[in-house]
């Protein structure tokens, strides 16, 4: 039987154009459309074609799907290019293969590379080495056996342990907060409570120290709050801000106490009090203070008496302490309204046993005698390092801190430094950006009380060779073998007496 449609059709205009007639009206042929649901089955031919000598066979379209081409992204050609930029600036990352070791008498030395080749940790933030404390580890082994190596889940679902509870609560007492929480980490400690913080409370505006770390800054940008940005640890610019704020809208002032990369402290009292003379809660990140600074460790406020002064304290479990982990502390209601708000705290799974316990154990001991003469010896050990770089010549930022930046201006730079003094047995990471600003490259030490006077020697002597194999000028810092800038003439004097005790004279 003919076709009726295409039989009414001129013969010649049907061969010419036929294969393009069934792709747009095939389907409204109740005998080529059942060609489109069961493809290359006999049945389905059209009569008029197998009959009518104008089209002898359907068109390959008539017995199969119709694809069209559809041009894909090129992820990996994007993805590499990210990756070739960032080699070509020297800001790519490498993670260098470093397993430090623990062992009595191996600590702070590290087995690198597929050789485990011995190298010295310069740039761990492990600050006083109590990860490898025997009564922080004995914590953690012991909780492992009694509670297992992981929470289950998040508070919520798995529970809240009691260990959970009584860290907490140690380190509420640590800051003399009426309550604690505790964080998988102290970037989402910041990040969670600065972000929730400045989004419930009803145009709330934040100011933030140009040095701030990147938690900070990401939860502010995560409340999509209204900010301001003062100038590093300068109250005056804080103020000159502060005085044009709008009165009676909740305003939350962040800044850190002691920075990570330069080592400079904050004007605490003098920020705070400006912060709450124009009605503003104060969030202090006590990162890099926390088991270092105070009588018990609790950082730079307590050292300085001035925990009252602080709102809202964020602090890690990760550095000094050395396990893992994040918290904050501040007012019962606050704390509350974090714990039962912020996303980040929910849905994240809680730290696990051996975590809590290592932790516990761990802000106990810097609280107690041994803890402040683990501090002394730190800062003994990084008076040592800052004056055997001065009496060398080596470059060195001003740090009141335990932090010593030795600034090499260029990425490329600061990598082939690192990468000679690997070379020699000494482990520090090359900082740029996005960490420093570019141009602000620098090597950051961060010595401890295991570190000895002879380690510091032969990294000294190390830094020298490799600034001169990196054609690298270290000798402006010092005139005649005194400082450059006040013309004072350094003697070190090391009394072994007692193991780690050193006594530095200005002569």
């Amino acid at each position: 039987m003919p076709c009726p449609f295409l039989g009414s059709m001129n013969q010649g205009f049907v061969r010419n154009y036929g294969s393009v007639l069934l792709k747009q009206y095939g389907n409204l042929c109740p005998i080529l459309s059942r060609g489109f649901r069961s493809l290359g089955v006999d049945e389905t031919k059209c009569p008029f074609i197998q009959d009518n000598s104008i089209v002898s066979e359907a068109p390959r379209e008539m017995t199969e799907d119709i694809k069209e081409s559809v041009p894909t992204y090129q992820y990996d050609k994007f993805f590499s290019e990210q990756i070739n930029a960032k080699k070509k600036d020297y800001s790519y990352r490498v993670f260098r293969k470093v397993s430090r070791l623990a062992a009595e008498g191996m600590y702070p030395q590290a087995l690198e590379g597929p050789e485990h080749r011995r190298v010295t940790v310069w740039c761990a933030n492990d600050y006083l080495g109590a990860s490898r404390h025997r009564a922080v580890q004995d914590a953690a082994v012991s909780a492992i056996r009694a509670y297992g190596t992981g929470a289950g889940g998040t508070r919520n679902i798995a529970g809240n342990s009691q260990m959970t509870e009584k860290l907490e609560a140690e380190i509420a007492k640590l800051h003399k907060k009426p309550a604690a929480l505790i964080f998988s980490s102290c970037f989402v400690a910041n990040d969670a409570t600065l972000s929730t913080l400045a989004k419930i409370m009803p145009g709330c505006i934040v100011y933030s120290d140009a040095g701030n770390h990147a938690s900070m800054i990401q939860g502010i940008r995560n409340s999509r709050a209204p900010k301001h940005i003062f100038r590093h640890n300068d109250p005056n610019h804080l103020r000159e801000l502060l005085s044009a704020s709008p009165a009676g809208v909740p305003k939350l002032v962040v800044f850190e106490t002691v920075h990570s990369m330069s080592g400079a402290i904050c004007p605490l009292e003098e920020m705070c009090n400006i912060a709450h003379e124009y009605g503003a809660l104060t969030f202090v990140d006590e990162v890099h203070a926390v088991g270092l600074y105070g009588k018990h460790g609790a950082g730079i406020a307590e050292e300085r008496g001035l925990e009252h002064h602080i709102d809202i304290v964020s602090g890690t479990l990760g550095k000094a302490f050395g396990n893992v982990g994040g918290y904050i502390a501040g007012s019962s209601l606050l704390v509350d309204t974090i714990r039962s708000l912020a996303p980040g705290f929910i849905f994240t799974t809680a730290l696990p046993p051996p975590t809590l316990a290592g932790s516990l154990a761990a802000i106990r001991l810097l609280a107690s005698e041994e803890g402040r003469s683990m501090r002394a010896k730190h800062q003994g050990i990084v008076r040592y390092l800052k004056l055997s770089l001065l009496i060398a010549g080596l470059p060195q930022m001003p740090s009141v801190s335990h932090i010593v930046p030795v600034p090499i201006t260029g990425a490329d730079k600061v990598a082939l430094v690192a990468e000679s003094l690997m070379k020699r047995g000494h482990y520090v990471q090359a900082i740029n950006y996005p960490t420093v600003a570019r141009g602000e490259e620098r090597l950051r030490f961060a010595p401890g009380p295991h570190h000895t006077p002879e380690m510091i020697d032969s990294l000294v002597t190390a830094l020298i060779e490799s600034f001169h194999e990196n054609n690298i000028r270290f000798d402006q810092f010092m005139v005649n073998g005194a400082c450059r800038e006040c013309s004072m003439e350094y003697k070190v004097d090391i009394a072994y007496e007692e193991p780690y005790k050193y006594t530095m004279i200005a002569a």
